[in-house]
């Protein structure tokens, strides 16, 4: 009786497994951009991806229902025309009929929200009215106006502030690096909410001074992370190229080193932003923010904190707009931090590797069927 054999199974050889292996990882970003390759990275993080249209949600209804105010002082002025009361500057009028600054008879007993959930009913008032018959939607609306102009604002200033700093430290090192950082230094060891309630005072309860001060307070940290990658990356091999070749360190800085920072920028950015609007409520909550006539997230939660036993939808609809403005932002800067990182790679393409494992379990098993007949026949 003829003794079975395994019929042999061919495999690759190592250089050219590796090969193939190279070749299913980098098939789905050959001749792609770095810019098309992040963007992809990006939309694959579903959470990161609904928190961005959460975020543009709410800055469309932000800035699309009560309107907006252009330049102007921003107080409260007669209105030539109709007599009432209107902000002083140039109106941007929206689609809710109601403003935040003016009082309106009460709907509902204690001005309790006319928003129901069964039966679906949106009413006047959703949000509700306070005790002088404001309405709350409109004030939750243009205090969430001031918050994200305090982000944008923050966000622009300490990146720019901090990048440039950082990459002067880090590319220049010596002298330069020690008084850059000391500077640095000084200016972090003082908390940013004090620093920014005794500066804000001075302000007078502008919004754009506002964010312009606490921009150019808030870059320290995101500083000090963009020196450490320039004094890891002005090392590198393709530095010592571009120096032979004869760059300038400018074009060394600005267009071989500074790309390859671009993802620890934007996220850190992403949280200074969402650390912003925490700042900012605060400051507002404390007195040092934004101040009447104009209206902040913060300041209604400052102005209503007496009625949080009797009224507390007036602390709900302001302290779920903070809420959901910090997550969306937190949630955005994950899904960039995740896009920017090369070591987060997408799945490879399986298939042509799933095809070469099915041929060879076939080829297997036909040769298995072979050895039978032929031992067969020879019994």
């Amino acid at each position: 009786m003829a003794k079975k054999s395994t019929p042999p199974v061919t495999a690759l050889p190592a250089d050219e497994s590796r090969g193939n292996e190279i070749t299913i990882e980098q098939r789905a970003t050959e001749g792609l951009s770095l810019g098309t390759l992040v963007r992809r990275k990006f939309f694959r993080h579903k959470v990161a991806v609904a928190a961005l249209f959460v975020l543009g949600f709410i800055v469309l209804v932000a800035f699309t229902s009560v309107g907006t105010v252009v330049g102007g002082s921003g107080r409260l002025v007669a209105d030539p025309e109709t007599g009432r009361l209107a902000v002083d500057g140039f109106r941007i009028a929206g689609w809710w009929k109601y403003n935040w600054y003016e009082s309106y008879a009460l709907v509902n007993p204690g001005g309790a929200p006319t928003l129901t959930l069964w039966p679906f009913a949106i009413g006047e008032h959703p949000f509700g009215q306070d005790t002088t018959g404001k309405d709350i939607f409109a004030r939750v609306m243009r205090g969430t106006q001031q918050s994200i102009t305090v982000i944008v604002l923050v966000g622009v200033l300490s990146t720019v502030i901090g990048t440039t700093i950082g990459a002067t430290a880090g590319y220049f090192r010596g002298k330069v690096d020690s008084l850059l950082m000391r500077g640095t230094d000084v200016i972090l060891i003082i908390p940013l909410l004090v620093l920014g309630a005794v500066l804000g005072r001075s302000v007078g309860g502008n919004t754009i001074a506002l964010g312009i001060l606490l921009g150019l307070i808030a870059w320290p940290l995101l500083a000090r992370l963009v020196r450490a990658e320039f004094l890891a990356l002005r090392e590198r091999e393709f530095v010592d190229a571009a120096r032979v070749a004869g760059a300038k360190d400018g074009r060394i800085i600005f267009r071989h080193i500074l790309p390859n920072t671009v993802g620890v920028i934007i996220v850190n950015a992403t949280l200074l932003m969402s650390a912003a609007i925490l700042i900012e409520t605060s400051l507002s909550f404390l007195g040092f923010g934004v101040k009447t006539p104009d209206i902040s997230l913060g300041q209604i939660i400052s102005e209503y904190q007496g009625a949080f036993n009797t009224r507390p939808w007036l602390f709900w609809w302001p302290g779920l707009f903070i809420i959901i403005i910090a997550l969306a932002i937190n949630f955005v800067g994950d899904g960039l931090r995740d896009a920017f990182d090369p070591r987060q790679k997408g799945m490879p393409n399986l298939r042509p590797l799933r095809k070469q494992a099915s041929d060879l379990v076939r080829g297997w098993v036909a040769g298995s069927r072979r050895e039978r007949d032929t031992t067969s026949l020879r019994q």
